[in-house]
């Protein structure tokens, strides 16, 4: 008998019928309830392998290079990066923090569909995105030692991590709503006070000794108008947790957005996908609330440069 093909929704792993029956009302109801006791009953934050346990053999070899390219990225896979950035700039702690996009929490979360056209990714295709838009670069092809020793790094630190579990600190805290808008202004007010230190005024960043010290958080050398970061709700989660760095969560809930919107607020590469028309590509990929691309700000329309 023919195996029915499983599909992967949102860390619930499901048998979908070979005949392509659809889902009935009350199957819909219930994935919707699962959805939600999953979101409010999420485990205990989970502990990665430490450094030191890292093994020391043709494996270890493989991860201790996954591990590399996570943290210096550029320096170690400089012909897919574009950009200053490595990707430990927002998986905190070498991928291992809660709250900062954590490797472990990713691992295990996929294969799984994203977007709207029903596409399951898998983990690789998800790295492969993230070095063209975080990254601003090219995706390195399936199978090449970059992805491969990147997904080795991941697999070992999510040693022990339930599969399609709803982890605590996955991915970036959920910042509610403030109760205004965000505003560019406060926001400025905000990065002056609490950001322009170790990101600059001009967003560029520090290098020391040609090594980014400090990301840049707009301009031409940070991630592309594609990237999940760019999104004023993913930075402000961001922010709120992990900024500024050692104390972190200090910002209230408004500060964050409104931080985030000013960030995100200022000219960047362009969104790879972009054909010739800003219009038509907010509208394709960037119709939001909390997307600034295509919009006027200071006379300037984001996406347009």
């Amino acid at each position: 008998m023919t195996p029915w093909p499983r599909i992967f929704f949102s860390g619930i792993l499901f048998a979908a019928s070979a005949a392509g029956t659809p889902w009935s009302n009350a199957a819909s109801q219930d994935l919707k309830k699962d959805r939600s006791a999953k979101a409010k009953d999420k485990l205990p934050v989970f502990q990665p392998p430490t450094v030191e346990s890292m093994p020391d053999d043709a494996f270890g070899r493989v991860v201790k290079s996954g591990e590399q390219i996570f943290t210096n990225t550029r320096e170690n896979a400089r012909k897919y990066v574009g950009s200053a950035l490595s990707c430990a700039n927002c998986h905190l702690d070498a991928g291992r923090k809660a709250d900062a996009g954590p490797l472990w929490a990713a691992y295990v979360s996929y294969p799984a569909v994203l977007g709207k056209d029903g596409h399951v990714s898998t983990f690789a295709e998800r790295l492969q995105d993230c070095f063209r838009f975080s990254m601003n670069g090219k995706a390195p092809p399936l199978g090449d030692p970059v992805l491969v020793s990147l997904e080795t790094y991941a697999f070992w630190l999510a040693q022990g991590a339930p599969v399609g579990e709803n982890l605590s600190g996955r991915g970036f805290t959920k910042v509610k709503t403030p109760a205004k808008a965000p505003d560019y202004v406060r926001g400025g007010k905000v990065y002056a006070q609490q950001c322009v230190q170790c990101h600059g005024a001009d967003g560029g960043g520090q290098t020391r000794a040609g090594k980014t010290v400090f990301p840049p958080l707009w301009g031409p050398r940070s991630f592309n108008w594609g990237a999940g970061m760019h999104e004023i709700q993913n930075a402000a989660g961001f922010i709120k947790a992990n900024m500024p760095p050692g104390p972190g969560g200090t910002l209230t809930d408004q500060q964050a957005w409104d931080v985030a919107m000013f960030m995100n607020s200022h000219e960047r590469p362009q969104d790879p996908r972009f054909t010739g028309s800003v219009a038509a590509t907010r509208k394709k990929y960037h119709d939001t609330p909390n997307s600034m691309y295509g919009r006027v700000v200071n006379s300037h329309m984001l996406g347009s440069r």
